[in-house]
């Protein structure tokens, strides 16, 4: 009895219950979405946590479970969770989160700042009660980097710390901020945002395909394969630390020039 004490009084205060995964959903929520994208964007999210092929996957894993939370972002400090860190075992809990998710109503805020958002996950991913064999940031956007630090310190810091960034680029045209935005934006999360072994990206060009591509995003994300559908894009550089997955430097500071050429449209610092 006395050395069961021993044992129990010698394991670290910190350990955490082991999980498949520990998943971060960064959502933007920019004024460069309209009010009706955000809605599908929100809908898109709750019907696929629900959904019973995310169900299956979590399942499939070797605990089980999974840990996920969830905030909204746009600018820097631009900040909202949408739910607090979750186990999800059951299809009962997905449903239960399915419907917080469905329930809230998306604040939209100015600007973009992806690397505030990175930032924010990491802090997140280390406040969680669980520890994932995965640790995963899962972020949806509109356009590039605009506010806060260059996108890839957050990338790099993400990096250090074995985190897995995936990208959900929507290359949509229906809000009323595209001038901020940029053409490429697929290449833009490719070669500035996505980041870590497998890590891969899904664009968005239609907004009928967004309930889709996040229900796939979630399962590979939640059972850690590689895609294979066409249609999802993995990063060509797996080793830690480089950018670049061409023989083409990327400009990964256009968001923050385009905003200084356009800035005076708002006529904010």
């Amino acid at each position: 009895m006395i050395g069961l004490g021993l044992a129990l009084a010698l394991q670290p205060a910190s350990a955490r219950e082991q999980v498949d995964v520990t998943l971060v959903l960064a959502v933007d929520v920019s004024r460069s979405m309209s009010t009706r994208e955000l809605e599908i964007q929100r809908d898109g999210y709750a019907a696929a946590l629900a959904h019973p092929d995310v169900i299956r996957a979590i399942g499939q894993g070797a605990y089980g479970r999974i840990a996920v939370t969830m905030f909204e972002w746009a600018g820097s400090g631009s900040v909202r969770q949408v739910f607090d860190w979750t186990l999800l075992e059951t299809a009962a809990d997905a449903q239960a989160l399915s419907e917080q998710v469905r329930q809230s109503q998306p604040l939209p805020q100015r600007r973009t700042s992806i690397s505030g958002a990175i930032e924010h996950a990491l802090v997140r991913l280390e406040a969680s009660p669980w520890e994932g064999f995965r640790k995963v940031i899962d972020i949806s956007g509109d356009g590039p980097n605009n506010q806060g630090r260059p996108v890839l310190d957050a990338r790099a810091k993400a990096l250090e710390q074995r985190v897995v960034i995936n990208g959900l680029p929507l290359m949509t045209s229906d809000g009323p901020g595209g001038g901020f935005n940029i053409d490429d934006l697929d290449a833009y999360y490719t070669n500035c945002v996505i980041a870590g072994p497998g890590s891969f990206l899904v664009p968005v060009t239609q907004w009928e395909q967004f309930p889709e591509a996040i229900r796939r995003k979630l399962i590979l994300e939640i059972g850690g394969i590689l895609p294979e559908q066409p249609v999802v894009r993995l990063a060509q550089a797996f080793n830690f630390g480089s950018p670049e997955t061409s023989s083409e430097p990327y400009d990964c500071l256009v968001g923050e020039k385009i905003w200084e050429q356009r800035r005076w449209i708002f006529d904010e610092p």
